[in-house]
């Protein structure tokens, strides 16, 4: 039997949780274990200053952590079995470019393959906070999940996983993608509290993206589904060779 880990940075009120647990449970023994607030956005934080506590709510564990916080203490600690796959998911939204910097979702995936496990990242990218297509995201995630089981990933590789909220029967493909150029907005709000303190919001409008052809935003603009192959190790090794002490002034 197959054991899969799934974890989010939703929560256990995520909508895309239960969907996504629903879809893989064909796959295997399916073991839950996410954070115990939203921890969107906050990367591949771990924490170190204070201790993490578990709960179990029914056959969901929650950690007062970080989505990596719950995908290593669940492979470490919690869980027995080996896992033979970690899903995160299903985000609401979507991670495409820059977005796997920031994405913790994304993160729980990369911790996964840091501790030699297949990892994969789901997101359904969701405009106004609902959606009526979590069961389609979970349906393309059990087909993934399942190539994965069967074929494996190579060491330090993860999947990062985008399915555009459209109705299944108006999907329009499913391609492998690299990842595109997002376009943050660079304007911070600044506000002042009622005690007259100035304080900052980070998170404006919506991101947009360059429409190049082959990326992940170009994918789901067409309204297809886009699976990007990442890597954890950031190295740039074309750099290596040019970057030699003995070519570099000091």
């Amino acid at each position: 039997m197959k054991h899969i880990l799934v974890s989010n940075d939703d929560g256990i009120y995520s909508p895309g949780l239960n969907p996504l647990v629903s879809a893989l449970r064909r796959l295997g023994k399916i073991y839950v274990v996410v954070p115990n607030q939203s921890k969107s956005a906050v990367s591949h934080a771990i924490t170190l200053d204070r201790p993490l506590r578990v709960y179990q709510v029914k056959n969901v564990y929650t950690v007062n952590g970080t989505p990596a916080d719950c995908v290593r203490l669940a492979i470490l600690s919690l869980i027995r079995n080996k896992v033979d796959l970690v899903v995160s998911g299903i985000n609401e939204g979507p991670n495409m470019g820059e977005d796997v910097i920031y994405s913790a979702t994304v993160a729980a995936a990369r911790e996964a393959a840091m501790l030699g496990i297949p990892g994969l990242a789901v997101s359904l990218s969701i405009r106004n906070g609902k959606s009526a297509s979590w069961r389609t995201a979970a349906k393309f995630a059990y087909q993934v999940s399942k190539w994965i089981l069967k074929n494996g990933l190579p060491a330090g590789i993860f999947f990062n996983l985008n399915i555009p909220d459209v109705a299944e029967k108006k999907i329009k493909g499913f391609v492998i993608t690299k990842l595109g150029k997002r376009i943050y907005s660079e304007k911070i709000d600044s506000r002042i509290d009622p005690r007259g303190l100035k304080y900052y919001w980070l998170a404006g409008a919506t991101p947009s993206g360059v429409n190049t052809p082959g990326t992940d935003i170009a994918a789901l603009k067409k309204g297809m589904v886009s699976l990007t192959p990442l890597r954890y190790d950031s190295t740039a090794y074309d750099l290596i060779d040019k970057l030699k002490p003995s070519r570099m002034k000091y």
